[in-house]
């Protein structure tokens, strides 16, 4: 049973892969003071980022939980999520209401994707 962490700090590994799933950390905004739908397409920027790091795509997303700071944002957001996830590789999501760690910052993701085989 192999576990492998990248990008480790004391905290939390940005990145865990334990056998072919991969695990990102809570990802958020690059520019806090957006709004939602900007603060959603730079947040799905860095998870594509990531998981192209960890040998993978949002074609092999599993699950995806989205953590919102106020659910009358819920329909921009989705208006960006629609857009970015390939047809036919909706993952299982939830989306929650929930208070943000920085008051600027309006959503939130964690992801579990599968590492593409090539």
């Amino acid at each position: 049973m192999t576990i492998n962490r990248m990008e480790t700090r004391q905290r939390m590994s940005r990145i865990v892969i334990h056998n072919d799933t991969i695990y990102l950390c809570g990802q958020v905004a690059e520019d806090a003071d957006k709004g939602i739908r900007e603060q959603t397409s730079t947040m799905l920027d860095k998870v594509e980022s990531l998981l192209k790091q960890a040998g993978s795509d949002k074609e092999h997303i599993l699950s995806a939980t989205i953590y919102i700071k106020d659910m009358t944002l819920f329909t921009q957001m989705n208006e960006i999520w629609d857009n970015w996830v390939p047809e036919g590789h909706a993952p299982a999501r939830a989306c929650v209401e929930a208070r943000m760690a920085r008051a600027e910052l309006l959503v939130e993701i964690s992801v579990i994707a599968a590492v593409k085989i090539t």
